[in-house]
């Protein structure tokens, strides 16, 4: 199975964040335009949140808050899991699943690399299983021919 850092040459290191004091507006509007489900929340560019969609409806919207007045800090998750790049896809959707989390920061030694999702996991065992199916494909129709 692959490795994460694999997995961020393939997918790319774009990482969409906001401040802590941004509003959950701006969080929301970001999240929509670069059709993301989940910001990181950066403050001096570390890590100190992640702000998700499941967030602002929760924790805003049912609640009756102003999105322009609520600021992220309000709402983000604190305890942010995350990964490594050597961790494997196994690993990640493991910790993804029992923690019902979307969405893993890449870090190593505290350096932001990226982020993955879920999404992003399973088209990468889709696209190994693939390759797996078709190699054992042409084994059988090479062995076949003789």
């Amino acid at each position: 199975m692959s490795q994460i850092g694999k997995l961020l040459e393939t997918k790319g290191t774009d990482i969409w964040s906001v401040d802590p004091d941004d509003s959950v507006f701006k969080a929301i509007d970001i999240m929509d335009a670069k059709g993301a489900g989940a910001l990181l929340v950066l403050l001096d560019g570390k890590l100190i949140g992640i702000v998700s969609e499941r967030d602002c409806a929760r924790k805003v919207i049912l609640k009756k808050l102003s999105a322009e007045e609520t600021k992220v800090k309000d709402i983000m998750t604190r305890d942010v899991f995350y990964t490594n790049p050597t961790q494997t896809i196994d690993e990640c959707l493991a910790v993804m699943t029992q923690r019902r989390i979307r969405h893993l920061p890449v870090l190593d030694n505290n350096n932001l690399l990226g982020v993955i999702s879920l999404g992003d996991l399973v088209k990468e065992v889709i696209a190994e299983q693939k390759f797996k199916i078709e190699n054992l494909e042409h084994t059988i129709s090479w062995g076949e021919s003789y």
